[in-house]
């Protein structure tokens, strides 16, 4: 059985950083569709980064150039960095590995594909 557990989310001040990670039993970070997205109460759910089959990284334009990602294959986890967090990164953050079609672009993928964390709490205040 695959389990996705996240873990690092918290509250934190604008401008601030987190370092979300999401562990894998059942299931190995490899050259596979990963990622991150996140849903804030009331919106849609949102992609954040994935990690194509192609090795190919594709963040959304509203956290590239202050987030990364990063798989460690010894302790089979998948981590995103975030920098500079803004009150509008305020969301639930999920970990999802194989799923279908593999796009940041959440609104296409298909909410019964792939395996799913039950996510971690982002709250950023101003």
């Amino acid at each position: 059985q695959v389990q996705l557990v996240e873990s690092g989310g918290g509250s934190v001040q604008a401008g601030g950083s987190l370092r979300l990670s999401c562990a894998a039993s059942g299931y190995t970070f490899s050259s596979n569709c990963m990622g991150w997205f996140r849903q804030a109460p009331g919106k849609e759910r949102e992609g954040v980064v994935v990690i194509g089959r192609d090795g190919r990284t594709t963040f959304a334009d509203s956290v590239k150039g202050r987030s990364s990602i990063t798989v460690d294959s010894t302790k089979n986890t998948l981590a995103l960095e975030m920098n500079s967090l803004k009150p509008e990164d305020s969301a639930m953050y999920y970990c999802a590995a194989e799923f279908w079609p593999c796009t940041v672009v959440a609104g296409l993928v298909r909410s019964d594909s792939g395996y799913w964390g039950q996510g971690t709490q982002v709250t950023v205040s101003s």
